[in-house]
């Protein structure tokens, strides 16, 4: 009983640990969320009458919402969007006033809603719905902005549960008062029809009436669209309407099929360097990663040897013996088979846990990898790197063995079950000699696979399997280990200096990731308009319409206006006469990517693998019959 005891203490330790890493990691890398509290004026209703509803939405201190009507068209306005069921008609929706939010850089202020405002809607029930709660779902979409930039937009959901009485019973009593007497009803507007996308005609001509007040105004980052197939940009937008049922994104898709993908890059490149990608793909010159060549038995073994030395890390080899005791294993375990086999099972415990972590993160490389691309994500690895690279010379102590010392105390040794359990917990537990490794060969896998190297699955899997090596012959007391010594401290030092080093890179990526956004959203749209005039396409579907029909190559530019490489990769690579003398016989298409984690641009960005902005896709059309 003490043995199950202290298991169920420890697995209580390490779930709270999980739960709140995971609490801080989601806090830390969600954008700012406003609180939707939907509102109904009377507790119940009589059906065949008007119905006033109100949302109040609170956003965090310093924090505003763009206004319904910003004064840069382009800008994402704040939208109220319901969902009336059959009987339901939506009559007004009413926004609060506006008021002015001065951003640094911007010589106008921005129209902005007040960090908690209210907005109303007022709708009318057919005296054919029936008694009982009728639910009608809501959707808010806005974008916050403090005085020093704004983030990308965000979609909320919620809903309003109305109370249909019978019409002999009386209505309830009025619900918050004062906050429905000071919505201006009467003086709303009509709710946007679900319209389709505009034409990519209509958004030229709204663009260019749009350039000059888009310069004077515009936000540090100015989601000029939503991604939602509704609110579907023009950037995205066809000419020539899609089949019934179809977005224009999913008629895209579709197309690509007829289509081959010679190349995709991101990020800034040089003339040079664009060239050189241009060339290659046409070529049919594949880029070389890290690997490729060496076949998938050299990755692996290169894995195994790397989880095989973390056994020297003076995290872990002082610690084999005393678990291999407290499982029951060497010289305490009777036989050498069965020593041999709970050292087996502690082991394979451990790569079992590694193999699952790297699985879960890898197979959702499209979240992940918008989550890797995320600036806090990038100063959160940063900032435990850090306390990992101060571990390693001693200025924070960080040793979770003594709690798997615990499992083994008070009840019979010599388990598979507890050696398995125990092998569990000490991967999650294994110390800051060990995590850091871990950590990096699970990101690094996410990003191989992304590349289509599906071994990377099996990577954080093998670094477990070369951690567990020794302890099945260990275990059969077959082999001795080396005797801890002084070199085991200069070891860990050496380990310090890699995990800062580290620490340094992925804050510098936060602060290039951070520094790329600081950027005047009007410069981008207007960097994109000198392209589109410039004969580049502004709708996905029509580019590669067009490329189909005259057997032209495609270049796809994935691009967002908070995104200030692209602003770059416009004014300078993109500009430069010898790239746009290699592009002459391509089909140039703009593709805005707003909300990289948002359909339909998270649907186009998994297609071509891009976990990035920009993005530079090069296609070519399949011949009939190939």
């Amino acid at each position: 009983m003490s043995r199950v005891r202290h298991v169920k203490k420890l697995l209580v330790v390490v779930l709270s640990a999980v739960a709140l890493t995971t609490a801080v990691a989601h806090a830390q890398l969600s954008r700012p969320k406003a609180d939707l509290v939907p509102m109904v004026e009377r507790s119940s209703v009589h059906a065949g009458g008007p119905v006033r509803l109100a949302l109040r939405v609170s956003l965090p201190e310093g924090l505003h919402t763009q206004s319904n009507k910003p004064r840069d068209p382009l800008l994402i306005p704040t939208v109220l969007t319901v969902e009336p069921p059959a009987g339901v008609t939506i009559d007004e929706v009413v926004y609060p006033k506006t008021t002015e939010l001065k951003q640094e850089g911007l010589p106008q202020p921005l129209e902005v809603f007040e960090r908690t405002f209210v907005i109303g809607v007022r709708v009318t029930l057919a005296s054919s719905v029936a008694p009982g709660d009728l639910v009608l779902p809501l959707r808010l979409r806005y974008q916050a902005c403090d005085d020093k930039m704004c983030f990308a937009p965000t979609t909320g959901t919620d809903k309003w549960t109305i109370r249909i009485v019978p019409a002999a019973t009386a209505v309830g009593g009025a619900a918050e008062p004062k906050v429905f007497a000071a919505i201006a009803f009467g003086k709303g507007g009509k709710p946007e029809a679900a319209a389709t996308a505009p034409t990519a005609d209509a958004a030229k001509s709204a663009v260019a009436n749009s350039t000059s007040s888009a310069k004077a105004d515009s936000p540090a980052v100015s989601p000029a669209v939503s991604p939602t197939a509704q609110e579907l940009s023009a950037i995205a937008a066809p000419a020539t309407p899609a089949a019934a049922g179809v977005s224009p994104v999913e008629e895209a898709l579709a197309a690509t099929a007829d289509f081959e993908v010679l190349a995709t890059t991101g990020g800034y490149l040089g003339t040079g360097d664009f060239l050189s990608f241009i060339h290659n793909a046409e070529a049919g010159v594949k880029p070389q990663g890290l690997f490729e060549g060496r076949g998938p038995l050299a990755i692996v073994l290169l894995v195994l040897l790397g989880g095989l030395a973390l056994n020297l890390t003076p995290c872990v080899l002082p610690m084999i013996p005393i678990n291999i005791a407290i499982i029951g294993a060497g010289a305490q375990a009777g036989s050498r088979s069965r020593g041999f086999l709970l050292g087996s099972a502690y082991g394979g415990a451990m790569a079992l846990v590694y193999g699952i972590i790297g699985l879960v993160v890898v197979l959702t490389a499209g979240t992940f990898g918008t989550i890797n691309s995320s600036p806090w994500f990038n100063l959160g690895i940063a900032a435990l790197f850090v306390v990992l690279g101060l571990a390693m010379f001693d200025v924070i102590v960080i040793d979770f063995s003594r709690y798997s010392g615990t499992l083994g105390q008070g009840g019979s040794r010599g388990t598979v079950a507890l050696a398995f359990t125990m092998g569990a917990v000490s991967a999650l537990l294994a110390g800051a000699c060990v995590a850091p490794v871990v950590i990096q060969v699970v990101l690094f896998s996410s990003n191989l696979y992304a590349t289509g190297t599906k071994i990377a699955l099996a990577l954080p899997f093998f670094l477990g399997v070369g951690m567990a090596l020794p302890w099945p012959v260990v275990g059969a007391g077959l082999a001795a280990l080396p005797k801890p010594g002084m070199w085991m401290v200069r070891v860990k030092q050496v380990f310090g200096v890699f995990i800062l080093a580290t620490a340094l890179y992925y804050g510098y990526e936060a602060y290039s990731i951070f520094s790329n956004r600081w950027v005047d959203a009007g410069a981008v749209k207007a960097g994109v308009e000198a392209q589109l005039k410039a004969g580049w396409n502004p709708s996905l579907a029509d580019g590669l319409a067009a490329a189909k029909r005259e057997g032209k190559p495609v270049l796809i530019d994935m691009w967002a206006t908070w995104c200030k490489n692209c602003l770059t990769m416009d004014q300078t690579t993109l500009a430069d006469d010898s790239v746009r003398a290699a592009l002459a016989g391509y089909v140039k298409i703009k593709f805005q990517v707003e909300e990289p984690d948002e359909q339909p641009a998270k649907a186009v960005m998994q297609k071509f693998n891009a976990v990035g902005l920009p993005t530079y896709v090069i296609l070519r059309p399949i011949k009939p019959g190939a």
